[in-house]
């Protein structure tokens, strides 16, 4: 099957479309025919080598952790989808023409392959940071790198919660955030001033997705600097602020709720695609920073 690789750890050259040999699921997994799989920074830096904590690539790499696609092989104990079923989900070798998922939620037919496939990875990660925060109703939070995937997805997300959204981003992305209905603000010296401009008795939660903001800066926004949560400054240190990364145990339920919010309207995700030929000027523009929205790739033909 052809799918996208690197044979050694590099910059974006290293990827290549190339066949190699079909996927299969194991117990509790599902086999996609896939119609879509999306770029997340973490496809970059595994390319890149900076999750091998030093070991060499024995095997090809395959890059990818999220798609949409058809059921076509379902492993031993699935109960829930069958062959045929639209679904979109978590894995890991997504971009490939056959995807094995470990977790994943039916697609809503008016949701477009390529939106799917973006949500997935994106959409658990929002669901846990807000829940880990606590942002609902009448609570006003603050999202720091609002214009890109993750960000832009977050802050719609706590707006459907209720919640009002402030939210950064660099000059040229402001209107942006308008459009997804957040409160724009210019990341950079002086943030804090310009988000107490907004909010004089500060914000009840800061989500950063940057990591671009002095933990400092952002806890003295906030009641308590557990109320700062961070999927990007590992360098936090003993600031108290909350730093998230890996899946929820709640990932299918978190996937089930994106759903529901994109087949409702109130979730829009904007994207860039490229077919899985131009994996590496996808790569290249997601490790460059500054996108709007969420690339992804798809198959030819």
């Amino acid at each position: 099957m052809p799918a996208v690789v690197f044979h050694e750890f590099g910059g974006p050259e290293v990827l290549g479309l190339e066949e190699v040999p079909e996927v299969h699921p194991g117990p509790g997994q599902v086999r996609v025919a896939v119609r879509a799989s999306s770029v997340n920074p973490l496809d970059w830096k595994l390319r890149a080598g900076y999750l091998a904590q030093g070991k060499p690539l024995v095997d090809p790499g395959i890059v990818g952790f999220d798609a949409s696609g058809v059921v076509d092989e379902v492993g031993e104990g699935v109960t829930d989808v069958a062959v045929g079923d639209d679904v979109f989900g978590l894995g890991s070798g997504t971009a490939a023409d056959r995807a094995v998922l470990d977790v994943w939620a039916l697609k809503p037919p008016s949701v477009d392959w390529a939106v799917a496939a973006a949500a997935g990875v994106v959409g658990e990660t929002t669901i846990r940071v807000l829940d880990l925060v606590g942002v609902g109703t009448g609570g006003t939070v603050l999202v720091d790198g609002g214009a890109g995937g993750v960000g832009a997805v977050v802050v719609q997300v706590a707006l459907a919660r209720g919640a009002r959204v402030i939210a950064t981003a660099g000059p040229d992305n402001q209107d942006y955030l308008r459009e997804i209905g957040a409160i724009p603000v210019q990341y950079g010296d002086s943030l804090a001033d310009r988000v107490l401009e907004i909010a004089p008795d500060g914000v009840d939660a800061v989500v950063d997705v940057a990591g671009k903001s002095a933990p400092e800066v952002l806890v003295g926004l906030v009641p308590a600097a557990s109320q700062v949560v961070t999927i990007a400054n590992f360098a936090a240190g003993d600031s108290g602020i909350r730093l998230t990364s890996g899946r929820s145990p709640r990932a299918r339920e978190a996937l089930e709720t994106i759903a529901a919010l994109l087949a409702d309207g109130k979730l829009v995700i904007k994207l860039q695609t490229f077919p899985f030929a131009r994996a590496a000027e996808a790569h290249r523009i997601s490790e460059g920073g500054h996108v709007r929205g969420k690339l992804v790739l798809v198959p030819q033909g």
